[in-house]
């Protein structure tokens, strides 16, 4: 798969030559690493998001998962234009996608997923951040989906995700027009939910962020994403009941009793995750 190397507390894996994977505590870093290119989309990328995110996903440790763009101009523009693949028919175009659907990855992944962002998040790049839990950007950032400026639409779950996200007479208006929002209008619409205080304290801001959220109790953690997501597809009384079966779940488990023990004694949990 690629290469480990530790620096200091966080050890590094290479993927692939575009897509490095770094742990660091219970923190899963994801990291696209083309920065001469803003981090447009190619196949190494493709293949190598799906491949860290599952073994991120099936490491014990990893309580909370990030995604982040390597290089000061931005998160990902988008697919990289520069790939060459020749004519294609729309059969063949069709096929193709099909075989990759990379971002849909982050639709099979349990644990919390950030996104980190700064700089360029367009098209592509965007719809990997709205296939995210949540989005976390820098003050500079800049968003949009261009494609019908292109003569295309977006084909890496925009038109789906974005109106998910932001309710459907935004999304619609963005699709649309394909403008570019800023981080303070990302947040007004509900496209992004915190904003860093500079472009240079993103990450450190992030990781503090994905920290809180870590050290819950694991099962609570997996199991209120879950309920969540699903209420994006489920009616009403079957979300209210897989709710109750969730609840239920976790009420008898060890770390609800070390909660309420380390309450009482006024003291940090230590939670096992059983």
């Amino acid at each position: 798969m690629g290469e480990s190397t530790a620096v200091g507390a966080a050890v590094t894996e290479v993927i692939n030559s575009a897509v490095t994977l770094v742990r660091e505590g219970g923190i899963g870093w994801v990291v696209l690493n083309r920065p001469g290119q803003i981090n447009a989309i190619n196949d190494d990328i493709r293949s190598g998001v799906p491949t860290a995110l599952a073994a991120l996903d099936a490491d014990p440790q990893i309580r909370v998962i990030i995604f982040r763009g390597e290089g000061l101009r931005g998160f990902c523009a988008g697919a990289d234009i520069k790939e060459s693949r020749g004519p294609e028919s729309s059969i063949e175009v069709r096929r193709r996608m099909e075989r990759a659907r990379w971002i849909e990855a982050l639709d099979r992944i349990e644990k919390p997923v950030i996104a980190a962002l700064h700089g360029y998040c367009m098209g592509g790049g965007m719809e990997l951040a709205l296939a995210c839990d949540i989005r976390f950007a820098a003050p500079e950032a800049i968003f949009a989906l261009p494609e019908t400026g292109l003569g295309l639409i977006p084909g890496g779950g925009g038109t789906q995700r974005l109106a998910r996200v932001i309710g459907p007479g935004r999304a619609m208006d963005a699709l649309l027009t394909g403008e570019r929002y800023t981080a303070e209008q990302a947040r007004d619409i509900g496209l992004v939910t915190r904003i860093a205080s500079s472009a240079e304290t993103l990450l450190q801001e992030v990781a503090e962020f994905a920290t809180r959220i870590a050290v819950k109790p694991p099962l609570a953690t997996l199991y209120v994403k879950r309920a969540a997501r699903a209420a994006l597809d489920l009616d009403l009384k079957k979300g209210l009941d897989l709710e109750l079966d969730l609840f239920a779940m976790l009420a008898p488990t060890s770390d609800v009793k070390e909660a309420a023990q380390a309450f009482r004694e006024k003291r940090e949990p230590r939670f096992s995750g059983r």
